[in-house]
């Protein structure tokens, strides 16, 4: 018999309350992936989308998954090529590092570099893992509208931003708009891909 219901779980309040309120039908609880609050066997198939290299503990948190999918149910995952400078924040970590070769970025998150995302699905007890690649291409028609997520204290930028004093906040965006096209401009960005089955 084919499931049909909808659930979902995320640490963070804020975006659970979100979610609630654009996705009325979704099941939605605040919980961390490493303890997903569904019985055994509840969904056709489960995914954590840019979300693995987040997770305290991948391995777990992918088993997880596993576990409230149904043998043979798809478990899927995907993480931006952080470790290979293909995504998206690529351009801020580069001129985060060229200002200060200490910084530390997300170029070794869980998941972040070639094969390291099948690696944990196998590691959680995953089958016939498969991995693929994404692409995605966004255009911006200002550097403001690109500079102004990581203003905003989200993530790992978003605190590195906040730890720079204005002096340093002012070389770190003139950098990144060194390092990015004239506007408006459009860049693409990939992502590692794994599947595995329940």
């Amino acid at each position: 018999m084919a499931r049909t219901r909808w659930g979902a779980a995320d640490p963070s309040e804020p975006f659970v309350e979100a979610a609630r309120e654009r996705h009325p039908g979704v099941d939605v609880r605040l919980a961390p992936a490493e303890d997903l609050p569904f019985d055994n066997d509840s969904f056709d198939a489960a995914l954590a989308q840019l979300v693995v290299h987040f997770m305290a503990d991948p391995v777990a948190g992918l088993a997880e998954m596993a576990r409230v999918t149904h043998q043979g149910g798809v478990v899927a995952a995907c993480v931006w090529d952080l470790a290979g400078g293909r995504a998206p924040i690529s351009p801020f970590w580069q001129a985060a590092r060229e200002l200060n070769p200490h910084t530390t970025d997300e170029s070794n998150l869980p998941g972040a570099r070639d094969s390291h995302l099948a690696e944990l699905f196998t590691e959680a007890g995953l089958h016939d893992v498969e991995q693929s690649e994404l692409s995605s291409t966004v255009e911006y028609k200002t550097f403001e509208e690109w500079w102004q997520p990581y203003t905003l204290g989200v993530g790992p930028a978003g605190a590195h931003v906040q730890s720079l004093d204005d002096e340093q906040l002012a070389e770190l965006r003139e950098r990144c708009r060194r390092l990015l096209p004239e506007p408006p401009f459009a860049l693409t960005a990939y992502a590692w891909a794994v599947r595995g089955l329940a």
